[in-house]
Order: C-alpha cells, then structure tokens, then sequence
C-alpha cells in the first residue's frame, strides 16, 4: 500500500507557482510595451525574446532536450528578424518555432510536418482554456495537500451559505455603519469601461499564449499520414487507363511547352492582336494550376510499390511528364518576368516567383520519391523543409525595397524599357522605397518637374519614418534613416513649390469659387449640398 500512495503535491504546487511567476512577468513586460507605451515594430522581437528567457526558465526541461534546443534558436532567429524588420511572416514563424520547441520534449522523435501541424492547431485551440483547466487541478492538489481527498462541489456547497449570510449581514450593517459603508466602497471595482475591458482582454491573450508554452499538452490523437504505397483499388485506374493517359498528356504538354518556346523566346511571332505582356499575365497562374493537378494525378495513381509504378514503361512517361510540368512552371516565371519587365515588379509578383519555384521543388520531390521509393511523410518533410527555408529569408529580405529599386532602375523616365514610375505604389510601401527614391531624385538628367514630384514623395517617407521610429523602431527603418540623412546633407534640394500634393508628388489645384464655375453645374452643386 506504501508503495502505491501517490507523492506529495507540493513539489507540483512550488512548479505551478514558478510558472504563474513566470507568466505574469511576461503579461506585465507586454502591457508595458504594447499597451502603455504603444511600442510595436522591432519591439515585438525585444518581446518574443523575453518570451524565449521565459520558457527557459520556466521549464528546465527544455535545456536539457537537444531538439528543443534547436527549435529555441529557430525561435530565437525569427525573434531577430523582428527587431530587423517586424512583419507578419515573421511573427507567425515565431510562434510555430516556439510551440514546437514547447511539444517536442514529449515526443519521441520528428515524425512528420502533417502530424506536427494537428500538435500546434490543437496547442493553439487549447490555448484559452488551459488556464482554467490547470486552476481547477490547482485547486485539487492544495485541497489534497491538506485533507488527503477535495470535491469542488462539496466546497462550494459547504461555503455558499456562510458567504451569502456574511453578505446580507454586512450589507444591512453598511446601512446603519458609515465605517462598514466607506469599507465596501473601497472595495467596489471601477466601473467597466471600453478600455478597462480591452486592457483585461490583452492581459488574458497574453496569459494564455504564455501558459500554453509553459504547461503545454500534446493531442492525445492525431489523424495518421497517408502513406501512399502499395495498390487501391480506384476507379477507372488501371496500367492501362494510366499508360494511355500519360502519352496523352505528354503530348499535350508537349505541344504547350513548343508554342512557349516559339513565343516567348521570340522564335515565332504573337497571334494576332496579342502583345507579349498580354500572353504573359494570362497565362502564368493557370499553368501553375496544372502543374499542381498534374502532381496530384502522379500522387494518386503512381504510389510507390503499386503496379503501376513498378513499371518501366509507365516510370519513364511519369519522368518525362513531370520534366515538362518543371519546364511549364519555368515557362510561368519566364511569364511572370516578362510582365515585369513590360510594367512594373511589386511584393505579389515577387511572392509569385517564390511560390512558383516552391511549385517546381515539389514536382521534383514527387519524382525523387517515386524513383526512390521514399514514403509520403519524406516528400511532406521535404517540401515543408524547403519553404520553411525560403521563408527564413524572405523574413530578413525587404522585398517592398527589392520591388522599388527594380522599378527605380527600369522606369521610363530614366531611360528603361517599362512603364512610367508609379510613384503611388512606392509611397504606399513606406520606407522601403526611401532610399531608391533618393538615389533617383539625385540622378541627372531628370526632367524638373519629375524631380520634384520624386522629392515630394521622398519627403513624405522621411518625415513619417522619423516620427514612426519613436514607436515602431526596427534595425532596418534605423538603418534606413541614418543612410538618408547621410545623403541628404550632401547636397540641400531645391525648395518645394507650396502647397497640397496628391500621391504621385504632383500639385493639387485649389478649388474653384463658386463665381467661376459653370452655370449649369450650379443646379448640381445646390442639389448635393441641399441648399
């Protein structure tokens, strides 16, 4: 009986405190930042790493697990790119990072990304509940500490009517007893207000995040990988029906991949009335499309180990497929490119190129997996290993500046071969456009007015970024600023002519008075205004 009576809680109780010690100091750190100082930007990495110290300390476990460890300094690289230049992608990496370094010390091995997408969607679901779940074991353990045995009703049936007495009894007495009523005015809670509610709201996401690391639960069930190998019966899927489709769709895909040839490499002329700018943004997502549907088709119907991969006939025509869907989704890019080059890049068309390689990658993994007969959670991991990659960059990599210094450099008006410079689109990415600007309004040879409406826009970002960086400070916007006002104070630019601008710099004339407009708008105007 000795041997089976269950350890003293108060080992447990000391680690919940610790935890709750823990967790608190991460709520008070965010209010702090987030909601009395209304800091964001770089700030967000300051947080995530005080997040990163907070699991550490909060749960030894975590240094002594070599996989949690490198999962931490995933965690600690994402929380870098913050403070270099906050962004969304960024912040959600963190996160991922950080939640697996939480769970993996309760698993047994990396088994794969379908899998560890269920663990995080369910550490995320129970997130807001954890709390809660955790005080009512709390609340067991103390009261087993001291009885041996709890029941939360009992507890509550046995103080309700000691605590409903003790309340009428004083109440009546605070009507007699100016002191009793004083006291219980002290005690009265302000009252609520929109902005009590949401600081308390943004006290709970806060806790709850935090908890969830600290005292996180794996999902008991997790819906299994789909391997893929060995046959199924499907309809219509035979070595026949496979074989005659692979000749059909490769000569199909053969004829598409000639006419892109002939056309996009200026071997043969366009249809008519069709520009290449025109051909290339039509086509460039449906063929995307079909290179996707294409390596579902292999998926399905050419699983390792089944018939039909197991014939060389059929594993040659797969090989020649899948080399033409690469070389289709080559011929998208080439697409996309030549639209850039016809108007103008921006962060979508960017995301586009990243997405389409990302599509090629894929297609070459199916074919490595059914060549060497890998499973279905190798090609998931492998897929999932070259994004997150991509991504990693691409979170230390402005591309709204790669985007505005491409079109700086190809703008029509400093002699390339694309579209005028859409002066909007570089105000609407913000500082990342600053410094082109200002090496295209120090350019020679720009028309005057040009260059004044590049000043004005250039202005515009300066001073917004000089007053953003008080609260939204990043490695990058610093960066940034120190480089412009470096340049700036070469040469002094010329006085801007005074007066209201519109997005692209240009001068906003001022309204019309009443006495110069059109007699028959007159009526117009007096019905609108309803006078």
């Amino acid at each position: 009986m000795g041997s089976s009576a269950m350890p003293p809680p108060l080992p447990l109780l000391a680690r919940f405190r610790w935890k709750l010690a823990v967790a608190l100091t991460i709520v008070g750190i965010g209010d702090w930042l987030f909601y009395q100082r209304h800091l964001h930007g770089g700030y967000l990495g300051l947080f995530a790493l005080a997040v990163l110290s907070a699991l550490l300390a909060g749960r030894p476990v975590l240094r002594r697990d070599r996989r949690a460890l490198l999962a931490m300094a995933a965690a600690a690289l994402f929380a870098l790119a913050l403070l270099h230049d906050a962004s969304l992608l960024a912040w959600a990496l963190f996160w991922v990072a950080a939640g697996m370094a939480a769970l993996i010390p309760a698993t047994a091995r990396f088994d794969d990304g379908w899998r560890w997408f269920q663990r995080l969607i369910w550490l995320g679901l129970r997130a807001p509940f954890g709390p809660l779940i955790d005080l009512k074991r709390l609340l067991k353990l103390r009261a087993a500490g001291r009885t041996g045995r709890w029941s939360l009703h009992a507890a509550l049936g046995t103080l309700a009517l000691p605590l409903m007495g003790s309340v009428v009894i004083l109440t009546l007495f605070s009507a007699a007893n100016p002191l009793i009523e004083q006291f219980f005015s002290s005690l009265l809670l302000p009252e609520p207000s929109p902005e009590l509610i949401v600081r308390l709201a943004f006290w709970g996401l806060l806790f709850a995040a935090i908890w969830g690391l600290l005292r996180p639960r794996l999902a008991l069930r997790l819906l299994p990988t789909f391997d893929g190998r060995h046959d199924r019966h499907l309809p219509g899927v035979s070595v026949a029906s496979v074989t005659l489709s692979l000749v059909v769709f490769n000569l199909i895909f053969a004829l598409q991949n000639l006419m892109d040839i002939a056309w996009l490499w200026g071997w043969a002329p366009m249809p008519g009335g069709m520009t290449m700018a025109d051909y290339a943004h039509r086509g460039a997502y449906p063929l995307i499309a079909t290179a996707l549907l294409a390596a579902l088709f292999v998926l399905v119907t050419l699983r390792p180990g089944s018939e039909t991969a197991r014939l060389g006939t059929i594993r040659r025509l797969v090989m020649l497929w899948i080399g033409q869907n690469v070389f289709l989704v080559a011929s998208s890019m080439l697409r996309t490119a030549d639209y850039i080059e016809a108007y103008s890049l921006t962060r979508l068309r960017i995301a586009a190129l990243v997405w389409m390689a990302l599509v090629g990658f894929g297609l070459a993994a199916i074919c490595w997996r059914l060549l060497r007969e890998r499973s279905a959670s190798w090609l998931i991991n492998a897929n999932l290993a070259a994004a997150g990659l991509l991504l990693t960059v691409i979170c230390f990599v402005d591309l709204g500046a790669v985007a505005a210094e491409w079109n700086v450099r190809h703008a029509r008006e400093v002699g390339g071969h694309g579209v005028a410079l859409d002066l909007c689109y570089l105000g609407e990415l913000g500082d990342s456009a600053l410094l082109p600007l200002l090496s295209l309004e120090r350019r020679p040879g720009l028309q005057p007015e040009f260059r004044e409406r590049v000043q004005a826009v250039r202005l515009r970002l300066h001073a917004r970024l000089e007053a953003e960086l008080d609260q939204r400070w990043t490695w990058a916007g610093q960066g940034r600023l120190e480089q412009a006002r470096a340049i700036a104070a070469d040469t002094a630019p010329a006085p801007l002519k005074s007066g209201p601008r519109d997005c692209a710099g240009r001068l906003v004339p001022p309204p019309l008075p009443v006495s110069h407009v059109a007699p028959d708008a007159v009526p117009a105007l007096t019905a609108e205004t309803g006078k």
